[in-house]
């Protein structure tokens, strides 16, 4: 059976990793402006603050890791009084080496590597908004390996390197978002795997996507009674099943129409459809062009 969080994931393809070293001392402050890709960073000695636009501030210690699916703005500072410095983060993108705030001299008070990384796949809105705005993990030392695997692999040009890095940074993904779950996390995808019962259906919708579903099916699966499962389903996820149902299909129809992995034909079967002309209807209701329009502007 696949797995949801991994089927997303591979469907989004991040890649384009980049990631430097950072450290700060003394009376420091700097202030990156909204972003728009998601950002990552794990604390190796020493503490300092972070405050992300929108969340209340907070301390980062050695072993934390931190992930920002979309980075809007935030103030990376040290605990002393100090006027933030503004920085651009699409500026910052080419320096390779480390970057100190603050004084310049001596131990910093410190130290972490961070990074970014983008999605080769328009769809990106789909795992950003079942997101928390940040995510914050302390003692994640599985993830902090990872990064520094990352780091280690940007700072180098061997052979295969843009292959290595996008599979660590779908790693790091799946090692964060397994950590991601429960009241805390908005409806969607990954509330929707930490509930068992649902996660029962889910797993079972992304293996046969291809499957005539009906709720009623769907309730089985999670052993809830049809009532049950469809009030569940929707407020933990936040739409009903079958709406659930169909925007996967979409989204993999959209990604083979993409690929230009077969014909029409052959994708609406792949989708759950019995006919073209059932699959091109559906479609355009949902994305707003027929699907061989949507495949030749993707071209």
């Amino acid at each position: 059976m696949l797995d949801p969080l991994s089927d997303l994931i591979a469907l989004l393809r991040p890649s384009t990793v980049f990631s430097k070293g950072i450290s700060g001392a003394g009376r420091w402050a700097v202030r990156y402006s909204d972003f728009g890709h998601p950002g990552f960073c794990t604390i190796l000695d020493g503490s300092c603050r972070l405050a992300v636009d929108g969340q209340a501030p907070v301390t980062l210690e050695a072993g934390d890791f931190v992930l920002l699916p979309a980075t809007p703005g935030f103030t990376l500072s040290g605990f002393a009084p100090a006027d933030p410095v503004a920085l651009d983060p699409h500026a910052t993108t080419g320096i390779s080496g480390e970057v100190r705030h603050g004084r310049q001299d001596g131990d910093p008070d410190v130290r972490m590597m961070g990074g970014h990384f983008a999605f080769a796949s328009p769809e990106a809105g789909l795992l950003v908004s079942q997101l928390p705005a940040m995510i914050h993990l302390r003692g994640a030392e599985r993830l902090s390996a990872l990064v520094a695997m990352v780091r280690e692999e940007t700072g180098a040009e061997r052979p295969g390197r843009d292959l290595l890095l996008a599979r660590l940074v779908e790693i790091l993904l799946v090692e964060a978002l397994r950590a991601v779950g429960g009241e805390d996390t908005p409806p969607g995808l990954l509330r929707g795997l930490s509930d068992p019962r649902l996660a029962a259906a889910i797993r079972q919708m992304h293996a046969e996507p291809a499957r005539a579903w009906t709720t009623a099916e769907m309730a089985k699966e999670a052993a809830l009674s049809r009532s049950a499962f469809f009030d569940r389903f929707a407020r933990i996820v936040g739409v009903p099943p079958m709406e659930y149902l169909l925007g996967w299909r979409m989204s993999l129809a959209k990604d083979l129409l993409r690929r230009g992995a077969g014909r029409i034909e052959e994708i609406a079967e792949r989708v759950g459809y019995g006919s073209a002309s059932a699959f091109s209807t559906a479609f355009a209701r949902h994305v707003g062009v027929p699907p061989k329009r949507f495949a030749m502007a993707a071209g």
